[in-house]
């Protein structure tokens, strides 16, 4: 007999114990566009493979593998909180990212740019400039799955964006006001670094927060994803891709002739772009 689903437990990669979630899975499995008979497919089966300890990297997999089964473009963007993860180790490749995702929304950007302070000089990770306001954003990546942007994240990162502003503002050279301050990170935020967030008045932006204006909603709202998301593409032209600054699966549309530099055959190619134009225009 199948124990029911809301009486399992399973461990997150963080090693935390949690009640398993059907409406959870559900809800990330129709965030890919299969339709309510593959979902329902796919639920009936992870329901008869659970069992007390189940890991979700255990869940995940076998979603994906189904998913992929049925669709390729249904199983990329199923991985897209891997997909991210996957741009480490270092955290260039997800500033890049990050960066492409508010040029996409309109704003002129820089990345990795040194500005002077009132205090000190500050490595700031993006600028954007947008209406004649500019934005000034710090991204804290992790490479492994289970932790967190802690308080200490927008403690130091509000310091330096108020030594910054103090300069900006009043040095007559710059043509824009610095208005907003952001952390950006692909985990998620502690309870108390939001609420300090919050109170200092910076820009908080995560993997699932705001709400409904988080970074997984945007990219899915935007269609705006990683090439790391490709169930086609090796690591080794993942990572080929990336160093070229390609990290958009828009950018790898437009550059397409970085295909043929890898050597990929023009079948392979075909299936590529076919499935990252999917993505795109999802």
């Amino acid at each position: 007999m199948r124990t029911s689903p809301d009486k399992i437990s399973i461990v997150k990669s963080s090693g935390e114990v949690v009640q398993f979630s059907l409406t959870k899975l559900k809800k990330s499995l129709k965030r890919t566009g299969a339709d309510d008979e593959v979902i329902a497919y796919i639920l009936e089966t992870v329901q008869d493979e659970l069992y007390q300890g189940i890991t979700t990297k255990e869940i995940y997999n076998r979603a994906f593998a189904l998913l992929k089964k049925k669709k390729n473009v249904f199983a990329s963007k199923y991985k897209l909180k891997k997909a991210i993860y996957e741009l480490g180790p270092t955290g260039f490749p997800f500033e890049h990212f990050i960066g492409a995702i508010l040029k996409y929304s309109g704003y002129k950007v820089a990345v990795g740019e040194i500005l002077q302070g009132e205090c000190v000089q500050h490595e700031v990770d993006i600028v954007a400039h947008k209406n004649n306001e500019t934005t000034v954003a710090e991204c804290k990546f992790h490479s492994e799955q289970g932790l967190v942007c802690n308080v200490k994240v927008p403690l130091y990162v509000h310091s330096r964006y108020r030594d910054v502003k103090n300069h900006w503002n009043t040095f007559k050279k710059h043509d824009t006001t610095l208005t907003q301050g952001w952390v950006v990170t692909n985990t998620r935020f502690t309870k108390d670094a939001t609420e300090y967030g919050n109170c200092a008045g910076l820009y908080l932006l995560s993997w699932d927060y705001p709400l409904e204006n988080s970074l997984k909603d945007i990219i899915d709202r935007l269609g705006l994803y990683p090439i790391t998301v490709s169930t086609l593409l090796t690591n080794r032209e993942k990572q080929f891709l990336l160093n070229r600054d390609v990290v958009l699966c828009r950018e790898l549309i437009k550059d397409s002739f970085y295909l043929d530099h890898l050597g990929v055959s023009d079948t392979r190619k075909k299936r590529i772009l076919a499935e990252i134009q999917q993505l795109c225009n999802a």
